[in-house]
């Protein structure tokens, strides 16, 4: 089971369905605008929660306190010698470590209430370290214990009222999950029925099912469902079909931007990929598809923009410098448009300075039979067409500068997977082709892993280990490798 959910994920996609993230403005669209509004509300309330019952929290313990010594209890508390001294170093700390401890996934990923205190723990923790380290007098050992505790049951029930009061108010407006069933007929029909069944959560609403006699699904009727009623998410009863079916629905799905979440049969409960997804009426595990959207895809361009256009801006001299060399060496235009195959793979025009003769493109022919890379790649390592200032900047990868042009026209990203050639493209195998979910990158794992001497499945490999595990932090540390790995010139050529 483990090996076919990692085929999904790599899969390449049946031919046929439009892949919806082509749009540049598909964030700005009303599904994804309204998604990430709904999300960043519910992440501003439960902030609003936490730091309310943060401040509960320790006014209580104070109170507590107050009572064990037999002082006078005042409500100033509660802005004196609590919040008001605390809370601007508690908050920040706090919501960062419920940051962390995924205490603002969404609903059904949620972390819990044994979560939520062991993260209350290493705030405070953090804050008897920081006091110990500026020499803080604390005035009682039994204060810290007690707001942990008291911050705890505080926090607990104001996101307890918080999800009670949220689930009723979307339940008055109408929202509910849109879901669409692909299965055999007796499967599509026994899901219906337990989905359909009280169990606390967001209503869903039924919006088509498909199902077959046969052992496949008809896929251009599925993607004319996914299509005309733009569903949520697609419960798919995997046990139904063989491996490739499988494959092709889950991979038609992402193309259209819609989840899949599977309903295995018994014995394929015993699994190690995927994620389970509970509280839905029948056990369901949901594949989501190697693509960054909704915050992280935002968090991830505001990202690229700011340090692309910083880059541009303080790299200026350099590029009139290396302009000024290209035109002294050899005939031709400064700069060279590359066509690539980017995200959704969809064509485009990369940037670079050009580092080749005017002819080279026309040249290449001649020259595949000396071609040192493995499969679809072409390198060799003293390419006769390249001239003495394009070595130069090969070496230091110079020449990849224009593309932070690329990457503020929204067609590239500072990190991602390398776009390829339309010669390469055309050599790819089917689980290649799972890489074109993301936008292509100037750098990537590629560059900081050997570079040009590395197997190209294993380049491939790469480029799926880093969408999985994609974060801002990998980013920045992808960057930071690659500047030593550039002046190295380690498998530029």
């Amino acid at each position: 089971m483990p090996t076919r959910t990692r085929a999904v994920e790599s899969a390449g996609a049946p031919a046929g369905a439009e892949d919806v993230r082509r749009a540049r403005l598909y964030v700005a669209s009303r599904g994804p605008l309204v998604g990430l509004l709904r999300r960043a509300l519910s992440v501003l309330a439960l902030v609003a929660a936490d730091v309310g019952g943060l401040a509960l929290g320790v006014y209580a313990a104070l109170v507590l306190r107050s009572i064990v010594y037999g002082d006078t209890i005042y409500w100033s508390l509660l802005w004196q010698t609590g919040p008001a001294e605390w809370l601007p170093f508690l908050a920040p700390i706090t919501v960062l470590v419920f940051l962390q401890a995924g205490l603002y996934a969404p609903r059904e990923r949620r972390a819990g209430a044994g979560r939520l205190l062991g993260s209350l723990i290493l705030v405070a923790l953090i804050v008897l370290a920081f006091g110990l380290g500026t020499d803080h007098e604390f005035t009682t050992t039994g204060l810290i214990p007690t707001a942990v505790v008291t911050s705890a049951l505080a926090i607990g029930a104001l996101r307890a009222a918080y999800g009670s009061i949220s689930l009723e108010l979307m339940r008055v407006a109408g929202v509910r999950r849109r879901l669409l069933l692909v299965g055999e007929r007796d499967t599509v029909v026994h899901l219906e029925h337990q989905l359909r069944a009280p169990h606390g959560g967001l209503g869903i609403e039924i919006v088509g099912t498909l199902s077959s006699p046969t052992s496949a699904p008809p896929l251009d009727r599925l993607a004319t469902m996914l299509e005309r009623d733009r569903p949520d998410e697609l419960v798919l009863a995997e046990a139904d079909f063989d491996e490739q079916t499988v494959l092709d629905v889950v991979q038609l799905a992402h193309r259209h931007a819609v989840r899949v979440k599977l309903a295995p049969a018994t014995t394929d409960l015993l699994l190690h990929e995927g994620q389970y997804v509970p509280g839905q009426g029948v056990p369901l595990f949901e594949l989501r598809p190697p693509v960054l959207s909704g915050v992280a895809w935002l968090s991830k361009r505001a990202f690229d923009l700011v340090v692309a256009g910083l880059i541009v801006v303080v790299g200026l001299p350099l590029w009139l410098v290396v302009a000024a060399a290209i035109k002294l060496d050899s005939r031709g235009p400064v700069l060279f448009v590359d066509r690539r195959i980017g995200v959704g793979e969809r064509e485009f025009g990369m940037l670079k300075f050009r580092t080749m003769v005017a002819d080279a493109a026309e040249r290449q022919a001649e020259l595949e039979r000396e071609n040192e890379a493995s499969g679809a790649l072409f390198k060799i390592r003293d390419d006769p067409r390249v001239t003495r200032v394009g070595r130069t900047l090969r070496r230091f990868s110079l020449d990849e500068l224009p593309q932070l042009v690329n990457v503020l026209r929204g067609e590239m990203s500072l990190v991602g997977p390398r776009p390829l050639p339309l010669r390469d493209h055309a050599m790819l195998s089917e689980w290649h082709r799972a890489r074109y979910h993301v936008l292509p990158g100037m750098t990537g794992l590629w560059q900081i892993s050997g570079r040009s001497g590395l197997e190209f499945d294993d380049l491939v490999r790469l480029d799926f280990t880093y969408i999985e595990n994609w974060s801002i932090w990998s980013d920045v540390t992808i960057i930071a490798r690659t500047i030593p790995a550039v002046l190295s010139g380690r498998g530029a050529y």
